[in-house]
């Protein structure tokens, strides 16, 4: 017999799809065809005069409206504007005035933090999503409503924890920060730690967990052991573990993340004691 085609995807169907992928923003005003013959050159605008020659350009394209910050100034400049902060909420002061990365100026605003500053559990993941960049706080899309369910598998909620991510402002189109960004927004993720003060840090995947925990190993064989966090002031024990978004496309993976979550509720018991 001959098989049945699969049915042509209607145009709903197609942007529910790019949406669910991340593909939500254009990269350039103008929509581009690109059925044309490549043959055929595109019309060119008068040459301009030649521009002096110029430092060579970042490892990643900037997109529309980015400004690509000296990257030793930047960084020197958010090591001293973090390290002045007093208080959670001066240092939330100093990253809406701070000029110094380039994903400020493209995100629609500041993803701080959600949850108890006072908690004793502090989770960090990489970078904002779509929904937290609208709502302005990190872990609300669909992975923080898994994260939820997780840490209310160990009677936790948002009342009893902190929630963080290393970069604050959500990277166009959702991609991968750059090692310049994480370097940048480290500082501030670094303070924010020590002005929370938890008990136990839990690193959400393995950018989060890579930069702050100093590691070059991957998620699957940092996860579940316990690492030392050390603020200057205090040695925190920090947990790596899967990020809930990895957990939406690989389910299979749950069962070693309740261990960690076991894990995380024995740990706060223990320092309770």
């Amino acid at each position: 017999m001959t098989p049945t085609p699969e049915p042509t995807p209607t145009l709903r169907q197609l942007l529910a799809f790019y949406l669910e992928a991340g593909v939500d923003c254009a990269l350039a005003e103008e929509p581009l065809d690109r059925l044309l013959d490549a043959d055929v050159p595109a019309p060119r605008a008068e040459t301009p005069p030649a521009a002096p020659a110029r430092p060579a350009a970042s490892p990643m394209p900037l997109l529309r409206g980015e400004v690509a910050p000296a990257p030793e100034a930047a960084i020197a400049s958010a090591r001293e504007a973090a390290r002045t902060a007093p208080t959670l909420e001066a240092l939330r002061e100093l990253l809406d005035k701070f000029d110094g990365c380039a994903l400020k100026h493209t995100a629609t605003r500041l993803v701080f933090a959600d949850g108890n500053p006072q908690a004793r559990v502090m989770f960090v993941g990489e970078a904002p999503g779509r929904d937290e960049d609208l709502e302005g706080l990190p872990f609300v899309g669909r992975s923080g409503k898994l994260l939820d369910r997780m840490i209310a598998a160990i009677g936790l909620d948002r009342s009893k924890a902190y929630i963080a991510n290393v970069i604050p402002w959500r990277p166009p189109g959702n991609r991968t920060p750059t090692p310049q960004e994480t370097q940048i927004c480290l500082p501030f993720i670094q303070r924010q730690i020590e002005l929370v003060n938890p008990d136990v840090l839990v690193t959400l995947g393995n950018p989060s967990t890579q930069a702050l925990l100093q590691t070059r190993e991957g998620i699957m064989r940092s996860r579940g052991r316990w690492f030392d966090y050390d603020t200057g002031s205090r040695v925190i024990r920090a947990l790596p573990t899967f990020h809930p978004a990895y957990l939406l496309r690989s389910p299979s993976y749950k069962r070693m993340s309740w261990q960690d979550l076991c894990a995380i509720a024995k740990a706060l018991a223990a320092s309770a004691a």
